[in-house]
C-alpha cells in the first residue's frame, strides 16, 4: 500500500494505533534516517497490523473510526508518525511526544543530505528546501523558485530530478502483514508486539498492565495524566507507572504488576480515585509535619504504595497523631536508608505483607527496619560520603524546615513558601568552595554534606564566597542566633579555613544530634504539633522547583536536561541513586542519570558528573555506566552516537 494511501486511512479512522502503545520516541537522527533510506529507495521494512471489530477496539487519539473493521498499527508507528507529520506538516491525532523530532526537517539539493532548519546555515540560501513545504507544493512548484536564478540554470534538472524523488517517497509501496481472528485477544496481541517491534523498546511490565486496563477503558492513561499534572503543577513530579503501582498496591495489596490481570475497569477506576486522595493526603502530611514540599526533597516515593495502602485501609482516617508520626517514623527512615533503592518489588511485597493486619501494622514495618539496620539513630559518621544526594540531603532540608533555623539577615524563620523574587531557599556552602580548593581540600570534603546550608536567595547573594570568619561573626552580630539555628559550632577557632575539618566533625554531631531528637520525637510526642494545615497542591511553588535552582550546578544540570528534550530525547533523572545490589547501600549518587540508556533499550547507562572526585567516577564505572565529566563531552556523545550527526554539523 502507498504511503499516502496509508496516510489517508489514518485520516479517514480505518487505521489507528491501539490503546495499549506508548507514545511517539524517535529522535530527530531516527527521522532523518527514515528520510535519508526512503530517498535512495532502500528498504524501511514492512507494517504490521491488527485487524479487529470496530466496536471492540480500543484506540489512542479522538479520531472516529470506520464502521465493520479497523487495522490497529502494531509495528510502524514511529514510521507512520514521522511521514504523517513531515507530508501532512502536523502530528497525527493519536499523537502523543514532541513533535520537535519531526518538525522543520530541510533538504539541501546540492549534498543531498536532510537536516533540520538552523538559521545560520539556511537563511537566505534557496538550496535548502523544507521538505514539509516540497510534499505539500509538489516538486514543480517548488523548482520555480529557481527559474529566475541564471546562476542555477544549469542546474535545474538535476535539482527537478532531486526533488521529485523527495515527492514519489509519498508513492512508495510498504508491505502490510495483519494479524487477524477472533482468538487475537488484546494480551495475545500485546505479546507479538513487544516479539516483533522493530523500534527495540519493549513494553514495560507497567505498559503491559496498562495496556490490559486500557483495553476496556481507553481514557484510563488520559485520567492517570490529569492526575500526574496536578502534582506536577503543585511541584511534585511523578511518573505514571509510579502512580500505576500506587493503584496496585491499594487494589491488590500486591506490588507486581500482574496482579491487575483480575481487575476489572470499575474497580480500576474506583482504585485510582482512592490513590489521588491518598497522595494528595500524604503530600499535605508530609509538607506540614515534615517540610518537605517538593519532589527534591521527597525522598523515598516508593515508600507511598505502601502508605497509600495503609491509609484507605483506614478510609483515609489515621486514628490519632500519635500513629500518624509514627508512620512519618517509618518514612523518614526508608529514604534514609534506601528501604526502596534496590530490589524494589520485593522489598514493596514484603511491607505491605506487614499491614495486612491493620493491628500493629506500623510496629512491624518499623522492626523490620531495625532488623535490617541493627540501629535507627543517626551518627556523625552517616553524614559522611552524602552531599546533595537522594538521602540525607532531603533530611538536611527537613531539620532546616522543622527547627525553624533562621535566616541569617532577617531573622526570619525559613520557609520555602516565602514571598518575593529572593526569598527561595538556595543551598549555601558555609565554607566557600574556591577557598577551599585554593587551600588543598579534596571535591569530596569541598561538597561534604556538613558544609551545606539552606539561605534565601537574597542572604545567598549577600553573603557571597565571604570568609567565614568574617561573615558569621558579623551576621551573628546582626541577628544573634541564627548562625546556631542552622548547627554550626560556635567556637571562632572552627571558623578558619586551616580547621576546616574539625568543623566538619563537630558540625556532623549538631546535625546528627538534631535528627535524632526530631525523629525519635516522632515516637515520644505527647501533643499534636503540626502547626499548619495548609493544602499543598493549592501552593503554586516558584519557578525555580524546590528554592535551590539557583545552585549554579542544579541550574546547569537542568539546562543540560532542557537540551536533551530539545533533541526529541527523553530527560535524565537527577541525583539518582545507584545501591550495591547486596547492601542496598549507595554506591553513588549521579548528577544526571539515563539508568536505562538515552535511547531505552538501545544505548548504555549514561552519566553527567559535574565536579566529581575520581573515587566517584571509577564507581559509577564499575556500575556499568558511560560517564561524563563535562558538558561538551556529554553533548559531543549526544550528536555524535545518539543522533549521529557529524562534527561540522554540531551546534
Amino acid at each position: 500500500m502507498q504511503i499516502a494511501t496509508i496516510l489517508d486511512q489514518i485520516d479517514l479512522g480505518s487505521m489507528a494505533l491501539p490503546e495499549f502503545q506508548r507514545g511517539y520516541v524517535w529522535n530527530r537522527e531516527q527521522v532523518r534516517g527514515l528520510m535519508h533510506s526512503l530517498y535512495r529507495k532502500h528498504p524501511i521494512g514492512s507494517l504490521l497490523v491488527w485487524v479487529t471489530k470496530t466496536e471492540s477496539a480500543k484506540t489512542r487519539g479522538d479520531s472516529s473510526l470506520t464502521p465493520g473493521s479497523v487495522k490497529l498499527l502494531l509495528d510502524g508507528q514511529q514510521r507512520m508518525t514521522t511521514l504523517y507529520g513531515i507530508i501532512r506538516g502536523n502530528a497525527p491525532k493519536f499523537f502523543d511526544g514532541n513533535q520537535l523530532a519531526f518538525t522543520g526537517l530541510y533538504f539541501d539539493l546540492d549534498s543531498e543530505v536532510f537536516e533540520f532548519y538552523r538559521p545560520t546555515k539556511m537563511k537566505g540560501n534557496p538550496l535548502w528546501i523544507s521538505v514539509t513545504e516540497l510534499m505539500q507544493a509538489g516538486a514543480g512548484s517548488t523548482v520555480g523558485k529557481f527559474l529566475d536564478l541564471p546562476e542555477f540554470k544549469n542546474k535545474l534538472n538535476s535539482y527537478l530530478d532531486r526533488l521529485n524523488q523527495i515527492d514519489n517517497i509519498k508513492h512508495i509501496d510498504l508491505h502490510i502483514e495483519e494479524v487477524a481472528g477472533e482468538e487475537k485477544t488484546v494480551d495475545v496481541v500485546v505479546d507479538i508486539f513487544n516479539r516483533v517491534n522493530s523500534g527495540g523498546t519493549k513494553l514495560s511490565k507497567g505498559d503491559l498492565a496498562l495496556a490490559k486496563i486500557c483495553a476496556e477503558w481507553p481514557e484510563a492513561r488520559d485520567e492517570m495524566k490529569k492526575r500526574l499534572n496536578k502534582w506536577s503543577r503543585s511541584g511534585f513530579h511523578f511518573k505514571l507507572e509510579w502512580l500505576l503501582r500506587n493503584v496496585n498496591t491499594i487494589l491488590t495489596g500486591e506490588a507486581l504488576f500482574s496482579a491487575l490481570k483480575d481487575v476489572d475497569t470499575e474497580t480500576f477506576k474506583g482504585g485510582l480515585e482512592k490513590a489521588e486522595k491518598a497522595i494528595d493526603k500524604l503530600l499535605n502530611l508530609i509538607a506540614a509535619r515534615l517540610g518537605l514540599d517538593h519532589d527534591r526533597v521527597l525522598g523515598s516515593r516508593y515508600s507511598f504504595p505502601v502508605m497509600a495502602r495503609y491509609l484507605t485501609d483506614r478510609n483515609l482516617k489515621i486514628p490519632d497523631f500519635k500513629e500518624r508520626d509514627k508512620l512519618l517514623f517509618w518514612y523518614i527512615h526508608t529514604f534514609l536508608w534506601g528501604r526502596y533503592a534496590g530490589s524494589t518489588e520485593s522489598f514493596l511485597n514484603q511491607d505491605l505483607a506487614h499491614i495486612e493486619n491493620p493491628s500493629g501494622a506500623l510496629d512491624r514495618l518499623i522492626e523490620q527496619l531495625r532488623q535490617n539496620r541493627g540501629d535507627l539513630m543517626l551518627h556523625p559518621n552517616d553524614f559522611i560520603g552524602f552531599s546533595r544526594g537522594a538521602r540525607f540531603y532531603p533530611l538536611l532540608y527537613m531539620l532546616t524546615r522543622v527547627w525553624h533555623a533562621k535566616d541569617w539577615d532577617s531573622g526570619i524563620d525559613l520557609s520555602n513558601n516565602m514571598l518575593g523574587n529572593l526569598a527561595s531557599l538556595q543551598v549555601h556552602h558555609i565554607f566557600p568552595k574556591a577557598k577551599l580548593y585554593k587551600h588543598g581540600y579534596k571535591q569530596s570534603q569541598v561538597n561534604a554534606l556538613a558544609n551545606f546550608t539552606f539561605l534565601t536567595q537574597e542572604t545567598n547573594l549577600l553573603v557571597s564566597d565571604r570568609d567565614p570568619a568574617e561573615y558569621i561573626p558579623a551576621m551573628d552580630r546582626k541577628q544573634p542566633g541564627s548562625i546556631a539555628s542552622h548547627w554550626i559550632p560556635m567556637d571562632p577557632e572552627l571558623w578558619r579555613i586551616e580547621n576546616y575539618e574539625s568543623f566538619l566533625s563537630e558540625r556532623r554531631k549538631l546535625l546528627a544530634n538534631a535528627a535524632n531528637d526530631f525523629i525519635d520525637g516522632l515516637l515520644k510526642t505527647d501533643f499534636d504539633r503540626v502547626e499548619s494545615a495548609e493544602d499543598i497542591l493549592e501552593r503554586m511553588p516558584e519557578s525555580t522547583v524546590g528554592g535551590i535552582s539557583g545552585d549554579s550546578e542544579l541550574q546547569i544540570l537542568e539546562e543540560i536536561n532542557g537540551w536533551v528534550i530539545e533533541q526529541g530525547l527523553p530527560a535524565g533523572e537527577l541525583s539518582y541513586e545507584i545501591v550495591d545490589s547486596e547492601s542496598n547501600e549507595p554506591i553513588a549518587v549521579l548528577d544526571l542519570a539515563w539508568p536505562d540508556g538515552i535511547q531505552e533499550g538501545l544505548s548504555e547507562p549514561v552519566a553527567l558528573l559535574i565536579d566529581e572526585g575520581s573515587d566517584i567516577e571509577q564507581l559509577v564505572n564499575q556500575a556499568g555506566y558511560r560517564y561524563f565529566t563535562t558538558i561538551d563531552s556529554f553533548k559531543n556523545y549526544v550528536q555524535q552516537e545518539i543522533l549521529a550527526l557529524h562534527p561540522e554539523n554540531t551546534h
